[in-house]
């Protein structure tokens, strides 16, 4: 069997870990082998923050719609039982945007629900 030199394989898996390291610090963005474990840390820090991501905006959903509730004279928990009560399938989220960004629909829509028992 032939002998196989891994010169050019190796310098684009090289290229390709530091090119990935770019605008990181001190050493981490020069030297492979450093450079190489930063990546893969940032790699498994970047999975955790996408999972992260969806838990910090449902709780800021949650948040506006409280806040804007509470404007009206409700409670976030009391509303979101009446809204399942009635069957009204609007997420945290379009009911978050609405609060902020058409508040006179928002109260609209909340004194309609909170109307019926």
């Amino acid at each position: 069997m032939t002998r196989v030199k891994t010169g050019i394989i190796r310098r684009r898996r090289h290229k390709k870990i530091l090119k990935a390291a770019k605008g990181y610090r001190m050493t981490r963005h020069r030297l492979y082998k450093v450079a190489h474990e930063a990546v893969l840390h940032a790699g498994q820090y970047a999975f955790a923050g996408r999972k992260l991501r969806k838990r910090q905006f449902r709780r800021l959903w949650i948040t506006r719609l409280n806040i804007a509730l509470r404007q009206v004279g409700t409670k976030y928990s009391e509303f979101i039982n009446k809204l399942k009560k009635q069957n009204i399938n609007l997420n945290r989220k379009t009911l978050s945007e609405m609060a902020v960004n058409q508040p006179e629909a928002f109260k609209k829509l909340v004194q309609s629900i909170t109307a019926h028992k």
